[in-house]
């Protein structure tokens, strides 16, 4: 029997970060082709707000890109840190919340691309953090945003399972709706890590709430801030030539938005 410790999962970046690692290449892919599609200036910096482990930091310092991140996990940029150190590669890591944080200079592109942007789990709060991601990037930039979205039909129920090797270790991963609160625009998540090594078991399990948005919800809170244009919907294929509508039938959701002026 596996002994249970209830923690915050972001508290262990090294097996988040493994849990999201094969999802890399395409992202990376995807943001570079966004950048040289929709952009309207040349993208050189780059944002990453709740930029966790480093994974797309790293990717994208790797490519020549000056790239900016911030979290609010402490041990988080400290493992992001540590794989930028070994990789011999160069950004601007710090701990900052996504609602209210300070750059010295405008960037020419943001990326926040797997659900953080629930995280904020009042308009108030969301609102914030694109009036501030807005402020921060150069006119004709883009930001390009991931969600999952709640379809009005859609069944309250969801779970995801999927495993990752690595070496000699073997990450399963259970990710499941508990409880939705439809009124209050609120659904709780359990993760389950069950770790497996040469030696050892361990098994993580985290909860925690997110922000629930249908498409009509979405578009609403971006009206209300002002700074975008809606430049194109995508999914979670990534998929550049294959542009989707943005309706209230869509559920994993990423959208390209242009800074106005």
């Amino acid at each position: 029997m596996v002994r249970a410790t209830r923690a915050n999962w972001y508290d262990y970046p090294q097996y988040y970060d493994l849990a999201f690692r094969d999802e890399t290449k395409r992202e990376i892919k995807f943001l570079e082709g966004a950048f040289e599609r929709y952009s309207l200036i040349p993208v050189r910096t780059v944002l990453e707000p709740a930029c966790g482990s480093g994974r797309l930091v790293a990717a994208l310092a790797c490519r020549g890109y000056h790239v900016i991140g911030l979290d609010l996990s402490h041990r988080a940029l400290v493992y992001a840190r540590q794989r930028l150190n070994r990789l011999r590669l160069a950004a601007c890591l710090f701990r900052a919340d996504m609602r209210h944080f300070a750059l010295s200079r405008s960037v020419d592109a943001i990326c926040c691309t797997f659900d953080s942007f629930r995280h904020l789990l009042t308009e108030r709060d969301a609102l914030a953090h694109l009036l501030r991601a807005g402020e921060c990037l150069r006119p004709g930039g883009i930001y390009v945003l991931g969600l999952h979205l709640l379809p009005p039909d859609a069944a309250d129920e969801c779970i995801e399972r999927w495993r990752i090797r690595h070496g000699k270790m073997q990450l399963s991963v259970t990710l499941r709706v508990v409880r939705v609160q439809r009124r209050l625009r609120r659904e709780w998540l359990r993760i389950n890590l069950l770790i497996r090594g040469p030696k050892n078991r361990r098994r993580i399990i985290s909860e925690f709430p997110l922000r629930l948005y249908t498409a009509t919800q979405l578009q609403d809170l971006l009206e209300k801030c002002g700074h975008f244009d809606h430049c194109a919907t995508f999914d979670y294929w990534y998929e550049l030539d294959h542009p989707c509508e943005l309706n209230d039938r869509m559920s994993d959701t990423v959208l390209i938005l242009r800074r106005c002026g």
